[in-house]
């Protein structure tokens, strides 16, 4: 190396990195153009790990703390040429600063209703969504197979993929463990954390730990949810009579803005009252099988 080119050669003597803002994962520290001078101090605080990679192999990981960059404190720099020529840097590896800070308020739901077998209502579509945390737990394995020699790595780069493993696990454990949507929905503390139990080992694939898991909401398509919600007002009632009074009560101030007015809603509700009737009356006092049946409006028990 020329004196010239030693002169405008730029030598770093502290390494650093200031997050700029929550979300980044991975940063690498800019190194072009300049390289590491003997006895320089790195600084990795609190939330950071720092690798140091010579020649795309991992070289060595520093904690936090400032560490001052010599043969003692990096032996990796022991194998390197001309370390000890006053000229030539010999240190010319990658600095990748990772954070440990748990990536809080990641959010999770279905952008499509996922398709189940309930073992109460049969084929049911549902919504869900949520939020969940992790932090990064094994900086070598992320490092390896995500963020590579990127300059950034961001949550947001990483987000789709974890949420498809969600949703992948949400329909997998749902399929295999034949609770009711029903269960499902009145107890989303028991939900979320075998959900956490079910993502977390998915997760440590990608070096992650996930920190949290929660259920916030479960759903069903706005028809199914209607259809759903008579069920459950039938089941407020101990007979089909009952039911027809209150659907006709129900449709008195509906009837009442028609043209037939308070009339109609009246006749309305006779009609239903003696329909009730009608019924509890056939369930209750079922015709005979072999009679002749000249009653026009009784029922038969099929067996």
């Amino acid at each position: 190396m020329s004196l010239m080119s030693f002169i405008k050669k730029q030598f770093i003597e502290i390494i650093q990195w200031t997050e700029s803002g929550p979300g980044v994962l991975a940063y690498r520290y800019p190194m072009q153009d300049m390289e590491i001078k003997n006895g320089a101090q790195l600084i990795v605080r609190e939330t950071q790990i720092a690798l140091f990679v010579n020649e795309g192999k991992l070289a060595d990981i520093f904690g936090p703390g400032t560490h001052t960059l010599t043969t003692r404190t990096l032996p990796i720099l022991t194998y390197l040429r001309n370390w000890d020529k006053a000229f030539e840097s010999p240190f010319k590896s990658d600095v990748y600063f990772f954070s440990r800070r748990e990536q809080i308020d990641q959010k999770w739901g279905t952008p499509e209703p996922i398709t189940i077998r309930d073992k109460e209502f049969g084929v049911l579509r549902i919504r869900g969504n949520g939020i969940y945390s992790y932090r990064l737990a094994d900086f070598n394995t992320f490092w390896t197979n995500i963020s590579g020699t990127r300059d950034i790595y961001q949550t947001t780069d990483i987000e789709g993929q974890l949420r498809s493993i969600i949703l992948t696990t949400i329909s997998t454990l749902v399929a295999q463990s034949n609770v009711a949507f029903i269960d499902m929905a009145a107890n989303q503390s028991d939900f979320s954390a075998k959900l956490k139990e079910a993502v977390a080992p998915e997760f440590k694939k990608f070096g992650f730990e996930l920190t949290s898991f929660f259920v916030q909401s479960i759903s069903l398509p706005a028809h199914l949810q209607e259809h759903l919600d008579k069920l459950s007002s039938m089941g407020m009632f101990k007979d089909i009579q009952q039911y027809a009074r209150f659907q006709t009560a129900e449709s008195i101030p509906i009837a009442a803005e028609n043209s037939g007015g308070i009339a109609g809603a009246g006749a309305g509700l006779g009609a239903g009252v003696a329909l009730g009737q009608m019924i509890s009356s056939s369930l209750a006092n079922p015709t005979p099988a072999g009679s002749s049946g000249n009653d026009p409006y009784s029922l038969s028990v099929i067996d």
